[in-house]
């Protein structure tokens, strides 16, 4: 067999084994995944168990995760940072999960600058996502950021029309701008397409309360 030959051979082996360690690391995290909505502190060690084996992406984000679970939300999103930069932090779809992850972690955490941030270096990888758009539109609406998270919601509603999360935010953000109409006509999109949604019912009620209030004049004393 001639060297070339070989070659072949061993890249062609390496390839299989590189997919095959891929194929077992999925199953893993998808388990340790699914053990943390049982027992996230069981979870947890399985997963750190599982790092001091090789240190492996699945088992760090797990671990990540399961912290999240357990409360520690500024902990796991700071992991989730770090294995999205790292240099086996896998593919850029990968990638942007570990940012997508982190930042909802920082939204929980009461942390929307640092979700802010989170967010936008996922959308450098995956522009005009619609939920990316939607999440952090909800880190900026936190912020009082009302124009900004308006404009991420005019694009997560561009990408996907009658998306109800966009419509309910974006009636938010119109009603604490005193756009009401239209914070009105936000909100029946948002019921159309969740109609038990209970949030949205109460924020209908705000805005139509907003209006009432808007239409009412105020009489001046009469003069004696």
């Amino acid at each position: 067999m001639s060297i070339l030959a070989a070659a072949a051979i061993s890249v062609a082996l390496l390839q299989n084994i590189g997919a095959d360690i891929a194929a077992r690391e999925a199953t893993r995290l998808d388990a340790c995944i699914a053990r943390i909505d049982v027992d996230a502190e069981e979870a947890y060690e399985d997963a750190l168990a599982w790092s001091f084996e090789g240190n492996r992406p699945g088992a760090r984000q797990c671990v990540a995760l399961a912290l999240i679970a357990l409360g520690q939300e500024d902990e796991g999103a700071a992991r989730l940072e770090e294995l999205a930069n790292a240099s086996d932090g896998g593919t850029m779809e990968q990638r942007a999960l570990y940012l997508t992850q982190a930042g909802n972690a920082w939204l929980v955490a009461g942390a929307p600058e640092a979700a802010v941030v989170t967010l936008t270096n996922a959308l450098k990888i995956m522009p005009n996502e619609p939920n990316l758009l939607v999440d952090r539109a909800s880190a900026q609406i936190l912020l009082g950021k009302w124009p900004e998270a308006i404009k991420d919601l005019d694009k997560a509603l561009e990408a996907l029309p009658g998306l109800a999360a966009a419509h309910q935010l974006r009636a938010e953000a119109r009603l604490n701008m005193n756009d009401l109409e239209p914070a009105l006509a936000d909100v029946k999109a948002a019921m159309a397409a969740e109609p038990d949604n209970i949030d949205t019912l109460v924020l209908r009620g705000r805005i139509r309360e907003a209006i009432r209030l808007s239409e009412v004049r105020i009489i001046p004393p009469q003069a004696e």
